[in-house]
Parts: C-alpha cells; structure tokens; sequence
C-alpha cells in the first residue's frame, strides 16, 4: 500500500513540503551576511536552540534508519541511541560552553573556525575542514537515502534513484535559499513534531499489537526472530554493542552540524538549561525507534505483514499498513521535518568547509561568500546523491560510518583541546589525519573486500570505535613527545575565552 491509496496522507506530505520551500523563499530576504546563512545571526533563545539542536541531531538516520535496524539486529540496535542519557550535557557542559565563549570574542561560525583560533595553525585548520566536507557528504548522504525511501512510500515511485533525485532536489532548494535562517524558523516546529510523532506512534505500536505483553510474546515465539532478538544485545555481539556505545557517547563531541548550534545561542546564561530541552526532546522522539522496531517484527510474526524485502521499509509500512491517517500523515510529516533539518546543517557546515573554512587556511578569501555557500550546497547536495546511490546499505549502516567519521576526526581535538592549552598543533593535526584516514581506510577495505566476494572485517570488529580510539590515543601520545610552538598559541582573548591556564 501506498499513500496514493490513502490520500490524506500524501496530502499531508505534500503540504510540509510546499510549507519548507515557503520558508525558504521567505527567509532569502533576511539572509544578507554569511553570519545570518551559517549561524543565524547569533541571536536565538534557549527553546530555539535545544530545538534546532535536537532536529540537528535526529534525522532520517533515527525514524527511518532506526526502525529498519531494530528489525534486522533486535533491541541491540538500541545501543546506538542508549547514552542519550548523558550525550546532551556533555555536549554543552564539555564543548559547548566554551564555543558559546570564544563566539563572545571573536568571529567564528564553524568548528574549523575554533580550531584555527585554538591553534593559529592552517595545516590543522584545512585537515577539520576536509573531515567536516567528507563527513557531512557521507550524512547527508543517509538523508538522500531516507528521503528517497519517503517518496518512494507516499507517492509509489518504483526508481529509488529518481525518488531521492526528486528527495534532494527539494533539500537543496531548501537549503540554499535561506541558509540556517530558513533552519532555525522551522526547528521550532520540527522539534516539537519530533517529540509528539515519536509518543503517538509509539502507543499506536502498542495498540496495533494488543499491547507490550503480547508483542514481547508474538516476537519471542517467532523462528524467524525468537527470544534472542529481545535480549539486550539482540543479534549485536557484546564487543560491537560496546563499541557501539562508545562511539555514540563520545563521538557525539565531534559533530559539527550539531556544534556550530552553540554559537547562535543569545544568552550564555541560559547553557545550563539547554541539556534539558535537548535531553526531553531525544528521550520522546526515540520512542518511534522503539516503538516501530519491535511492532514490524511483531507483525510479521503474526502474519499480519509480509516478511520486510528492504528492512529500512519498516517505518513506512507500519505508517500505511496499519496507522489511522492522522496517525500516519502526522508521521510522515515528522520523517520529512528531521530530514529536512538535520540535512540543512549538514549542508550548512559542508558549504562553509568549503567556501569559507578551506580558503581560508590557505591564506585565501572567497568574495562574497553568501553566494557561492549557496552554491556550494548545490554541489555537495549532488556529491551525496552519490553516496546515497552507490553505498547500498541500510541507513543505520551510512549512518553510523558518518557519525564515525566525525567523532574519530573532531572529538579528541574538541573534547580535550579546548581544555588542555598543553596540546599541541602537531598533536591537534596528527589527531584529525589518523582519525580521518583511519575510518576511511577501514570502510574502505571492508567495501573492497566484499566487492571481491572475500570475507570483509570481522562483525565483532567496530571500524568507528578502532579509529576513534586512535585518534584519542594519537592526540595524547604526540602532544606527550612535543612541545608547544609560542608562534601557535592562541590569542589572549582566546585563551581566556576558553579558559586556559598558561602552559
């Protein structure tokens, strides 16, 4: 079944899509300064921060990626989204509160930004902005891909690759009109949507199944699933789940599409709050994960639904299998708003590396930088495509490899550089190189490997987890052997911003 069957619901799809692109139209006109297309102006509350971080951080990878992954790997696929628990006030408590300072004293839009003003090094700088341009292509990529598999729901296409064409067509129109501008004026919305599908449809899951008691039974009783798929790894091995883990909890500091949301924060007094509103908003989104995960399974147990071809189909064909309309029109409506979203800061921060942050490191200006962003985000939403078309995986899977690549390349240099003034530029650069060229290299292989019909990385073996554990390792063990060049240290504004002692 289609939405096309159900017309309320393609109805409802098509209405926030127009609704986007209106909003994008309309905030052209208040994006006049490369401050207002990449950081919004610096002037947003505390409810339109926490918002616009929660709908930069969930996206397709959460209501699509998630429910698919449930399906093939049980309640271990939770484990990517179980430190929620603590990620939103160590986001702001480790990292953000001193990007909000250093935003205070000098003019910074993007983490490369605060990277060369921590370390005066352009070496340093271009290797951030290399990783953020490759990390956001990879995660915008899953939206390309989550995007695609929407469309294809509602409006029954039968290409994947013309539905996520027609998918990024509209995210690119989005994106370059009106910048974070356009973003912040509808993450308010789109947080709230998130957190209100996720509580609805999870109860909806519940109700279709006769309640937890008897999905629980129907999954458990199931060869095709059975009780190991409910167990707390599921189909998960121990040291991939504890990987996992490690990566989402930590590799979370190394976001930049999420980060570049402190700068814009009005107020620096209203930070201790921030976690809370984020924390919220995650906590009742991710209930569409769980929710979704385990009623598929459930009814394909049943008999109810045919076994999955494509298990990233999970959310859409519990939405229009078995959801009221209001049900399944309000959650299409939410799929498209973190999509939308969570791509709007992936292009943001791409277009940026490379129209502001890249030439700048080398010595070099882009004259009017408004202008070519805009078209800077036509390009890398096209390299996505790309991604999106030739990685064949499950979302989840791309996902996973983006997060990767941005918590193994940015994380040690942002959790610890901002903190220790003893890290040096050489340690910083050694850092991002390893963990940039650690997780390529890795994904890599193991693609190659396949491709030649061998037998890739073992499943126990978490690429993500190796490269972001060296690039900690790397960042410690080379500021240890070096010394501090008095040439690369940071401003005094700088470093009292940051609040580092002198070395």
């Amino acid at each position: 079944m289609t939405a096309v069957d159900r017309p309320w619901v393609a109805v409802a799809a098509i209405l926030y899509l127009v609704t986007v692109l209106a909003i994008g139209v309309a905030s052209t006109r208040r994006t006049r300064t490369p401050g207002d297309f990449w950081i919004a102006g610096r002037r947003l509350g505390l409810l339109v921060t926490g918002l616009a971080t929660l709908s930069s951080a969930f996206s397709g990878f959460v209501f699509v990626g998630g429910p698919g992954l449930a399906y093939r790997l049980g309640i271990g696929s939770l484990w990517i989204v179980l430190p929620i628990g603590f990620t939103s006030g160590l986001l702001c408590w480790v990292v953000g509160a001193r990007l909000q300072a250093l935003a205070g004293v000098r003019q910074v839009f993007t983490v490369p930004d605060a990277i060369a003003e921590r370390w005066r090094t352009p070496a340093v700088t271009a290797l951030a902005a290399l990783a953020v341009l490759c990390g956001s292509i990879a995660y915008l990529g899953l939206q390309v891909q989550a995007v695609g598999i929407v469309l294809q729901a509602i409006f029954g296409l039968t290409s994947p690759l013309g539905a996520m064409l027609l998918g990024a067509g509209v995210l690119a129109a989005y994106c370059m009109l009106g910048g974070m501008v356009a973003g912040v004026h509808t993450d308010v919305l789109q947080g709230l949507l998130m957190a209100l599908v996720g509580v609805v449809v999870f109860a909806e899951a519940l109700a279709v199944n006769g309640g937890l008691a008897a999905m629980v039974s129907a999954v458990s009783r199931a060869p095709e699933f059975g009780p190991a798929f409910l167990e707390p790894l599921g189909r998960v091995p121990a040291t991939t789940a504890f990987a996992t883990f490690f990566v989402f909890g930590i590799g979370v500091l190394g976001q930049p599409h999420v980060l570049h949301k402190f700068y814009m924060l009005r107020d620096p007094a209203q930070l201790r709050y921030l976690p809370l509103v984020v924390a919220a908003g995650q906590a009742m989104s991710v209930l569409l994960w769980c929710g979704v995960g385990l009623a598929v399974p459930a009814l394909v147990a049943r008999g109810a639904l045919a076994p999955l071809a494509r298990p990233d189909d999970a959310a859409p064909a519990f939405l229009l299998g078995f959801a009221p309309d209001w049900v399944a029109g309000l959650a299409f409506a939410c799929i498209l708003a973190a999509i939308t979203s969570n791509a709007d800061s992936l292009v943001n921060v791409a277009s940026a590396a490379v129209v502001r942050d890249l030439p700048r490191a080398f010595g070099g200006r882009v004259e009017n930088e408004l202008a070519w962003g805009r078209a800077a985000s036509l390009g890398v939403t096209g390299l996505a495509v790309g991604v999106a078309h030739l990685y064949g995986d499950l979302i989840a899977i791309l996902g996973t490899f983006a997060f990767g690549l941005f918590g193994a390349a940015l994380a040690p240099v942002m959790a610890l550089g901002l903190h220790w003034r003893r890290v040096t530029a050489r340690a910083a650069g050694a850092s991002i190189f390893v963990g940039l060229a650690a997780t390529l290299g890795l994904e890599l292989a193991a693609r190659a490997a396949v491709a030649r019909g061998l037998p890739g990385l073992p499943w126990s073996f978490h690429p993500a987890a190796t490269a972001l554990a060296a690039s900690f390792a790397t960042l410690v063990a080379v500021t240890a052997l070096t010394r501090t060049d008095p040439s690369r240290e940071p401003l005094a504004e700088v470093a009292r911003a940051l609040d580092l002692d002198p070395a």
